[in-house]
């Protein structure tokens, strides 16, 4: 049994697995006890042994063992030096942002989540931060949206929600050439199918709200940086001056939803095959965005760096009163905002994730009025489609 004061030290874990990793976490117990589940320490400050002495632990804004533990098992999952675990995924992201400086210039993912473009236009625009949003799967414009002041590419892949899918190791290359951050928000596939690290990418962020989490039971963000110290400094600066940290209890729920992330990932995907199948067969769907299709335009980039789909797929149908017609109609999928939890939920992007968004960028996207996203559970698929069978009746 380690002693207290060696409470910081964890392994790595080299050489297991993902699934064994998930579940063993970095130090997987606590060494205390030998507690098998990371307790929650829910305590604002830590006593000192004596003066200039310390267990590792000051005051929880700063460091708290569980957050800590969060923290350390997602930079083992992603491949990177550190982790943190932020309030929200915007939080997250807010931070990540804060890493640039006026004058500076974004490169974004054109139908980026709407929160994200409410905090690149709303709040760093205002401090001279400028952006451009480009179709990250088109190598070619991301070139051309390139200015003398870029200093980061943000990228979402698959997209929220229309599913384009990104090369990240290209966009890193080109990242790299003009001496620019590579950002990777990661939150639909999860470092299970997919390891932008691995690719290239510099930082990469989640909404661990979604799958990490897994049960639509708390709010959170996490940040993992691969290999650049300077950034991790700066990012831990950060978190210390706005006290953005994720709460303790909050840390053990995603820490537990971590522990079965790669049985649920493998059902998401395993569903989300069989409805988005089922949906480009229904005479009232007109379109089914899904990265699993192998006549997606992307389909070849996606088999090239992830090892699944995820479950995410958005569909355009015949009208908007079809539309309305399914979210006041479906049973058990239920309609409401987030995703990557256990349950089906479906979601209306116009107006709720996008809604930051210009209309006419939305329109020119093809978020409309008929266009419905969908995060598909781990129900019994069966069940699932004759819900969505049921409401399009």
């Amino acid at each position: 049994m380690k002693n207290f004061s060696n409470y910081t030290d964890f392994d790595t874990k080299e050489g297991l697995h993902f699934e064994s990793k998930a579940v063993h976490g970095a130090l997987g117990t606590e060494p205390l006890t030998g507690a098998v589940s990371m307790p929650i320490f829910q305590s604002a400050t830590f006593r000192h042994p004596g003066l200039g002495q310390s267990t590792g632990y000051a005051y929880s804004r700063l460091d708290n063992p569980t957050r800590q533990e969060l923290e350390r098992t997602m930079a083992i999952l992603e491949g990177g030096i550190r982790g943190f675990a932020f309030s929200s995924g915007q939080a997250a992201n807010m931070a990540v942002f804060s890493l640039l400086d006026p004058g500076d210039h974004i490169i974004l993912s054109d139908d980026i989540y709407g929160g994200t473009f409410r905090i690149v236009g709303d709040v760093f625009g205002k401090y001279g931060i400028t952006h451009t949003y480009v179709d990250m799967s088109d190598l070619d414009a991301v070139r051309a949206a390139i200015r003398p002041e870029t200093k980061m590419l943000f990228v979402e892949t698959p997209t929220n929600p229309l599913m384009k899918v990104a090369d990240i190791s290209a966009i890193a290359s080109i990242a790299r050439e003009i001496n620019a951050l590579t950002v990777v928000d990661n939150t639909f596939l999860t470092p299970y199918f997919q390891k932008p690290l691995t690719l290239g990418a510099d930082i990469v962020t989640h909404s661990s709200t979604k799958y990490l989490g897994g049960h639509n039971d708390t709010i959170s963000g996490i940040v993992v940086v691969r290999d650049n110290q300077a950034i991790a400094d700066k990012i831990q600066v950060h978190i210390k001056s706005h006290g953005s940290q994720l709460a303790p209890f909050d840390s053990w729920l995603i820490l537990r939803g971590i522990k079965t992330l790669p049985v649920r990932m493998d059902r998401h995907n395993e569903n989300a095959k069989k409805v988005a199948a089922w949906l480009r067969s229904h005479p009232k769907v007109k379109k089914v965005y899904y990265v699993g299709f192998e006549d997606h335009r992307d389909y070849d980039v996606t088999m090239r760096q992830t090892t699944g789909f995820g479950g995410m797929i958005s569909f355009t149908v015949d009208c908007f009163e079809t539309a309305k017609n399914i979210l006041q109609n479906v049973d058990m999928i239920m309609f409401a905002e987030s995703l990557g939890g256990t349950e089906t939920l479906i979601t209306y992007p116009t107006t709720q994730t996008h809604e930051d968004t210009p209309k006419a960028v939305k329109e020119a996207l093809g978020i409309t009025d008929s266009f419905l996203r969908m995060s598909v559970g781990i129900e019994n698929a069966d069940d699932i489609i004759a819900d969505l069978k049921r409401a399009l009746q």
